[in-house]
């Protein structure tokens, strides 16, 4: 037990160190932290071997639950042929062609063994891909169908894979019967995630108190997962269909305190999931390699070469065939988002570097079985591991540490002045509303003039100061966010007054005169101001 909580506390320690130099060299943390876990690895000592059922049922509900709370079901639905292109037709593609070429490469290696191979090394992982892809700063157009991509492709990864494993161990196989299972594990998950949904939308007006409706938060993609698994449906599609309903549907149910509460809760479960994830990934080296000696090098190289250049050349080949095909055709066939407007070439390009697959992956395949239903053992599962593992590591860390390079290299950059703008709009026409009800409120209710006037007061500030920063942001040129230097030196001024409330409560409480319930209290209103101001002068 000791053991536990040292290796625990070490590799919590590992994560906070990898996020600091990630933050000041500006490198993704999910590369660094798989580097690292590869450089454990090979020192002597004790190491954690990925068990794919922890995985499946402890870590990746949570994390693409989080994922789906934070996408935008509006976005997704928008641009939802071009993600059923990516998630659903480009992972078939793969697993189908992964298995032509590594059987055609390695004939001791069955057919539906290698699609089994092609199925788990098939879908970018959303957990890698976003935290590289925000890190890069993606526009929000391809964010949007990353985030799509990533939150659907797992459904039709993992069902490809347990069809294709059955058909493998079995040694009988039915297209029939295999698009019929495909068929029912997806609508399955898709109605059992609506299900939930609905449950938590029910449940959730009667939760006030913010620490029970993050617990329930909490417990939601366990509860979708495990149901969707028990009626043998998928239990991914479950929970990312729980996960985009109720995070679409959160601003109707929950408080303001709620979601602040639940925001800071799932940022910390995030930073540690995936820490731990990236870490295992690369600590899985040695169980890796250890089973290669049963093959020859010949046979080592071709699988890996073969699932390698599949991977590696079918999605840029997909990305440009979808942007060449007619545009009736290309609308229908998703070639692009809704607005029916083509990718450009450097999105393309960067859509077709976005791949980084993950733990899912590995998590699949480490659950091949050893032996077959006959109960002869299952010669190509070691092989199959390794070449999963390879692209796993091609593509987390190859893409991954050149991925800023290159969306900087094509010219692409968020259109901040736009997104800025819409949000100032936004803000105007909110305060607007504010200043409307107010007027009825008053007009109705027994106010005192003081108070309404004290109200007004403070929204016609905050109504002038932004439609003062819309004008700014109309005078941007190329998308560029003009930062004056007033506006820098306002939110530095706005910080130090509230640095020196702080301190001035402090001087309070060390003096005797304020009870620390009483300074908590005072703390946190000053805190809730201090969220309100932008981390950087953005928006």
């Amino acid at each position: 037990m000791l053991h536990v909580l040292v290796f625990t506390i070490a590799a919590l320690a590992v994560m906070v160190a990898v996020q600091v130099l990630a933050d000041r060299a500006r490198l993704p943390a999910a590369v660094l932290l798989t580097v690292t876990g590869v450089v454990y690895s090979l020192l002597p000592g004790p190491n954690v071997e990925l068990d794919p059922e922890v995985v499946l049922t402890l870590v990746l509900p949570p994390l693409l639950y989080s994922a789906a709370l934070h996408s935008s079901l509006s976005a997704i639905r928008e641009n939802l042929r071009s993600v059923v292109s990516l998630s659903v037709a480009l992972v078939l593609a793969t697993s189908l062609l992964v298995g032509v070429a590594v059987h055609a490469l390695v004939p001791e290696v069955g057919f539906a063994a290698a699609v089994a191979l092609g199925a788990a090394a098939s879908p970018p992982d959303p957990v890698a891909a976003l935290a590289i892809g925000r890190r890069a700063g993606l526009p929000a157009r391809l964010i949007t169908l990353i985030e799509g991509e990533g939150l659907l492709n797992d459904a039709t990864a993992l069902t490809t894979f347990t069809v294709a494993v059955t058909a493998a161990t079995s040694g009988s196989f039915s297209m029939g019967d295999a698009s019929l299972r495909f068929v029912v594990a997806a609508a399955g998950g898709l109605a059992v995630g609506l299900f939930v949904a609905l449950v938590v939308r029910r449940v959730r007006p009667l939760l006030h108190d913010p620490v029970l409706d993050s617990s329930v938060s909490l417990a939601v993609p366990f509860a979708a997962y495990l149901l969707g698994e028990e009626l043998h449906v998928s239990g991914v599609l479950a929970v990312v269909v729980t996960g985009l309903v109720v995070g679409h549907d959160s601003p109707r149910f929950t408080s303001g305190a709620s979601r602040l509460q639940a925001t800071a809760v799932w940022r910390l479960v995030d930073f540690l999931l995936e820490g731990f994830v990236f870490l295992l990934i690369g600590q899985q080296v040695p169980t890796v390699v250890e089973g290669l000696d049963a093959y020859s090098t010949s046979e080592v190289v071709r699988a890996a070469v073969g699932t390698l250049a599949v991977v590696l050349l079918l999605r840029p080949a997909w990305l440009v065939l979808t942007q060449l095909l007619p545009r009736a055709l290309h609308a229908q066939l998703g070639g692009g988002p809704s607005d029916g407007r083509r990718l450009s070439g450097g999105e393309v390009v960067v859509m077709s570097w976005a791949g980084t697959r993950g733990v899912i992956s590995l998590a699949a395949i480490f659950t091949l079985p050893l032996a077959l239903d006959d109960g002869s053992p299952m010669h190509e599962r070691d092989l199959l591991l390794f070449c999963t593992y390879l692209v796993v590591l091609v593509t987390l860390v190859g893409q991954g540490l050149s991925f800023t390079a290159l969306v900087h290299a094509v010219g692409l950059r968020p259109d901040a002045a736009d997104l800025a703008q819409l949000r100032n709009q936004a803000r105007v026409a909110s305060v607007e509303a504010g200043l409307a009800r107010l007027e009825r409120v008053a007009a109705e209710e027994e106010l005192a003039p003081e108070a309404v006037e004290s109200i007004r007061a403070s929204l016609s500030a905050r109504l002038a100061r932004y439609r003062k920063r819309l004008q700014v942001l109309e005078s941007a040129e190329d998308g560029e966010l003009p930062v004056s230097d007033s506006y820098v030196a306002a939110l530095r001024t706005r910080r130090a007054v509230l640095d020196a409330q702080r301190e001035e409560l402090l001087r309070w409480r060390d003096a005797g005169r304020l009870p620390d319930a009483s300074l908590r209290v005072l703390e946190r209103e000053l805190d809730h101001e201090e969220h309100t101001l932008p981390r950087r002068p953005s928006s």
